[in-house]
């Protein structure tokens, strides 16, 4: 097999390959990008966000300009990304974006949006339309882990540090007729996502708040003794302070999506979660996410009852 030709690229191809606006290639190709604030995320890997030509992957704490990416995300070779940046006619942006270590350290001070007085959308959209259990629903809403925005009536999902104080809020939208609204807050610390933690050994992983949740309605016996923690993506910070405030920790159930980014992160967090000597347990929710099975077993015993009483 005939190896490519190599091609002695000049300084300026390289600067502006590098300088490829990748949200705008990314749509090119069909790739589907979530918005995360300033970012868009990867909807095939949640743990991967965007911004201009810059690109960094939140759970192997890396990041670099459109070439990385290429090279990264798709196994390319410095030469075949080049081609390929160079030779789709790429949308180019010369301004400079600031690392993630330096936007870090500029972000603004973390504050939760204001709490609407009562929760009445958000709890008709978590349970009508995600079918929910009111109970425990309830039960994180007592706690002030769940709430609802006094602008834009969006759900908003809270993590507590070890004193009570709130460090992490993660928004979504209740409008089902507009595209879904997903975002954490400004300013919060990722490592203290939306949580439950309890008596046992058993900690179970999800990526969203909604799925565990769900998981939660779907499995409710005695669920308060186990712990549970939504990383709000796949990172596995949220999950090691679980581990450093469950010194009784033994196994980790990992019920993320059931998509290459579920099993990808699955992966990822099995060898680490392994070397801190926890049994590992995969749970694969039937369809993609957890929510999506109990909307669709909802939806079964619908259509058992009608059968019922149609007999």
């Amino acid at each position: 097999m005939r190896s490519k030709p190599y091609i002695p690229f000049t300084e300026e191809q390289k600067r502006q390959a590098a300088n490829t606006d990748l949200e705008v290639w990314l749509q090119r190709r069909g790739e589907k990008l979530i918005a995360s604030g300033k970012d868009k995320r990867l909807a095939s890997d949640h743990s991967v966000t965007v911004r201009g030509h810059r690109w960094y992957d939140h759970a192997a704490e890396q990041g670099g300009n459109a070439i990385s990416f290429l090279q990264r995300q798709y196994n390319m070779s410095f030469q075949d990304a080049m081609t390929e940046l160079l030779g789709n006619a790429p949308v180019t942006r010369v301004e400079t974006y600031p690392s993630p270590q330096r936007e870090e350290r500029e972000q603004k001070p973390f504050v939760l949006p204001p709490a609407n007085a009562d929760m009445h959308r958000v709890f008709a959209y978590l349970i009508k339309q995600r079918h929910i259990d009111r109970d425990v629903l309830s039960a994180f809403a007592r706690e002030g882990l769940i709430y609802e925005d006094a602008e834009h009536h969006n759900a908003v999902f809270v993590g507590k540090d070890e004193s009570g104080k709130p460090r992490h809020a993660h928004m979504r939208s209740t409008n089902s007729f507009a595209p879904p609204f997903r975002l954490n807050v400004e300013g919060g610390d990722p490592q203290y996502s939306f949580h439950h933690i309890g008596t046992d050994g058993s900690l179970f992983v999800f990526e969203a708040p909604i799925d565990l949740l769900s998981y939660l309605t779907l499995c409710p016996t005695d669920w308060e003794e186990s712990s549970y923690v939504a990383c709000c993506g796949t990172s596995i910070q949220p999950v090691l302070k679980m581990l450093e405030r469950m010194p009784q920790a033994d196994t980790a159930y990992l019920c993320l999506d059931n998509d290459k980014a579920g099993h990808k992160a699955a992966e990822r967090m099995t060898e680490e979660l392994e070397a801190h000597g926890l049994k590992i347990v995969r749970l694969t929710p039937e369809l993609k996410d957890w929510n999506e099975d109990l909307v669709n077993e909802h939806h079964v015993q619908e259509v058992e009852q009608c059968q019922i009483y149609g007999q």
